[in-house]
């Protein structure tokens, strides 16, 4: 991923890095005969197209996953189109992660959109567990875990804990088309950024094994060839990590502070973004060093060598 991205994300929070935004995506779309993607219409370099809102199922009240970002008229005005021409309603809400843009229309949706009784809200825990409030305290999640199913006609979803992007992250994998819901695990375009390295290989790995033919993505459009992009995820991190454990190598016997380390592994990179950069090449450090790859030593700063 460019770091052009990264710098942005320090600033802005979730989403993409690098990658160019290149499709143009309708505002409400039917992708399939039970899946019907609502754009969030908060665009931005780091949501790509905007947030992708799915409404999931084939009968009258369907599942809706992510809500996209507070304070957005216009999404709420697109997904009341899409409930109107589709004649369906929502039967309850699952969100992928905490972050603003997939949780923050929640309270818009639950005062505009009202419902015949409460909308069950859903989502995984945070971990280490702490209370959550969504917007103004009105509504509550319910919390799901890892292998729980989540049922409407025509569609059934299973809950899958893909931590990385954020320790509360889920995919859901739509059993009738061997399709994964994946959140911001991965894009439609560019690469995720993270959070923890180490989980979110785990979580990489977990969604290759599982053979899955599409990716419905948090932001971005649909990815056909979802093994192919899986593992081009994975390359793009392991070819990273191997220019550090390259780097740190051919520096044996000396070790080395993370901004002489981003001088070397990020060379091809303006130096301004080097303060960026030096965020992903810790979260690389931190997971080579849970590996046992890497010793790090503090005196008089922090320095990292190769323990190989």
């Amino acid at each position: 991923g460019g770091v052009a991205g990264l710098f942005v994300l320090v600033v802005r929070g979730s989403g993409s890095l690098g990658g160019r935004m290149a499709s143009v995506l309708p505002r409400v779309e039917r992708l399939s005969s039970r899946v019907i993607r609502v754009l969030g219409c908060n665009p931005g370099p780091m949501t790509l197209q905007g947030t992708n809102t799915y409404l999931v199922g084939t009968g009258p009240r369907r599942i809706l996953i992510d809500t996209g970002e507070p304070a957005v008229p216009e999404y709420i005005a697109c997904l009341k189109q899409a409930l109107t021409d589709f004649r369906i309603s929502v039967q309850e809400i699952l969100v992928t992660h905490w972050h603003h843009d997939h949780t923050g229309g929640i309270p818009d949706i639950c005062k505009n959109i009202p419902s015949a009784s409460e909308y069950c809200i859903s989502k995984l825990p945070r971990n280490p567990y702490h209370e959550e409030v969504i917007g103004e305290k009105k509504q509550k999640y319910s919390y799901l875990k890892d292998g729980d199913f989540v049922k409407t006609e025509g569609a059934t979803l299973r809950v899958l804990h893909t931590p990385g992007h954020t320790d509360d992250h889920m995919a859901l994998h739509l059993i009738e088309e061997n399709a994964i819901f994946s959140g911001d695990c991965i894009l439609g375009e560019g690469t995720a950024v993270f959070e923890d390295l180490y989980d979110y290989m785990k979580s990489l790995e977990k969604l290759l094994s599982m053979k899955t033919d599409l990716i419905y993505p948090g932001h971005g459009p649909v990815v056909k060839e979802a093994q192919v992009k899986i593992q081009e995820y994975i390359s793009h991190r392991n070819a990273r990590e191997k220019q550090i454990l390259n780097t740190l190598q051919e520096n044996t016997g000396k070790s080395l502070t993370t901004e002489e380390l981003v001088k070397i592994v990020y060379k091809d990179t303006p130096e301004h973004l080097h303060k960026a950069a030096e965020i992903n090449l810790t979260h690389h450090l931190k997971k080579l060093e849970k590996e046992g790859k890497v010793l790090y030593e503090n005196s008089p700063n922090l320095r990292w060598k190769s323990s190989l």
